[in-house]
């Protein structure tokens, strides 16, 4: 593995220049990979490994959505596309792809299929960590292993037809077969990771709810309702508020962030924009800190676990979700950001 300095601490990494595509083709080639779940990673994995001259089927319930989504993306029923049994029954490396809730429920009919070398493969640590909750518990006789993009299933497919890649954490947890490192390295290389970081299922699933709950999503919602908010208390229009809350971050400045880094940024930036972002970065970050902690604290404990399980193994929890999107939607500022996003040049009518 490269060695490479992040930021003064040298960790390890796998590059696609050192496992190159051909090395993990040829890793892979005596491998059925079956995906089972067609929700989120699924289509984004399973489409680039095809893409990539994998051999991979699709496990789907029949007669959902996902199903239908799956035929549409060109997967074939009886052929590449099986109930999600009798796809785990086929494979030979398991892609372990439903919901944390759907894992929890399917795993006593999908661990009978898992024969003696398998792999079993997950893209998030939290079924393995959690198992005292969701009772998942791999067999002595399997390989388990894990790659999680860095990002969601739509910027995996995005970023592999654009011909770059995004980043993937890997571990192993069982190496049954003596070949799980190179199983899961080839893997990461097939679904387009550009680069692997090693971590561990616990590390990945702590560092994972921690960071979609703050500032991947949940923090930088709230964060984006308060600043919009209190512009609209004193009298800026909605357009004015959500681009100067959403649009200015989106379309430009953390793109440069990404590109250059927030020093860049602030060194690229008006000197009254510069020390006053200088002035308040600490601020809000003491004033987030707490929060931080005492959620880091409830996904160390279990209980983020916990909450999500209980909450996605309910009947009526599609309908709970779609009333809860519906009120972010329908709020003003974003149906102001509907109709700034309609002003944009692409979407102007030619």
């Amino acid at each position: 593995m490269a060695k490479i300095n992040f930021g003064g601490v040298v960790e390890e990494v796998v590059t696609r220049e050192e496992f190159p595509l051909e090395k993990a083709r040829e890793a892979l080639k005596d491998e059925v990979v079956a995906v089972l779940g067609y929700g989120v990673q699924g289509p984004a994995q399973s489409l680039n490994m095809r893409d990539n001259g994998i051999n991979v089927i699709v496990g789907q319930r029949p007669g959902t959505k996902n199903w239908d989504k799956a035929v549409a993306d060109g997967w074939i029923p009886g052929e590449t596309l099986f109930p999600v049994e009798e796809a785990a029954e086929r494979g030979t490396v398991i892609q372990y792809l439903l919901s944390d809730a759907g894992q929890r429920s399917q795993w006593p009919k999908v661990v009978e299929c898992l024969n003696e070398g398998d792999m079993l493969y997950f893209s998030h640590g939290f079924s393995v960590t959690y198992k005292d909750d969701t009772g998942v518990i791999p067999p002595p006789h399997v390989d388990v292993a894990l790659v999680a993009p860095k990002g969601s299933g739509t910027s995996v497919r995005r970023n592999f037809i654009a011909g770059s890649g995004i980043n993937a954490s890997f571990a192993v947890h069982q190496d049954a077969t003596g070949r799980a490192w190179e199983r899961t390295v080839a893997l990461g290389i097939a679904i387009g990771a550009g680069y692997l970081f090693p971590t561990t299922f616990q590390s990945e699933v702590f560092s994972d709810l921690t960071g979609e709950r703050g500032v991947l999503m949940g923090a930088l919602a709230g964060v984006m309702e308060a600043q919009y908010n209190e512009l609209r208390k004193h009298g800026h229009s909605p357009s004015e508020a959500f681009n100067e809350t959403v649009e200015e971050l989106t379309q430009s400045l953390i793109r440069l962030v990404g590109e250059n880094g927030m020093d860049w940024m602030y060194a690229n930036c008006s000197t009254t924009a510069q020390r006053g972002a200088l002035d308040w970065k600490d601020k809000f970050r003491d004033a987030v800190a707490p929060v931080f902690s005492s959620l880091y604290t409830s996904v160390e404990t279990g209980n983020e676990a916990r909450i999500t399980l209980e909450a996605n193994s309910r009947p009526d929890y599609r309908a709970r979700l779609e009333e809860e999107l519906a009120a972010i939607h329908d709020s003003e500022m974003w149906r102001a950001g509907a109709a700034v996003r309609s002003l944009r040049p692409e979407n102007w009518k030619k």
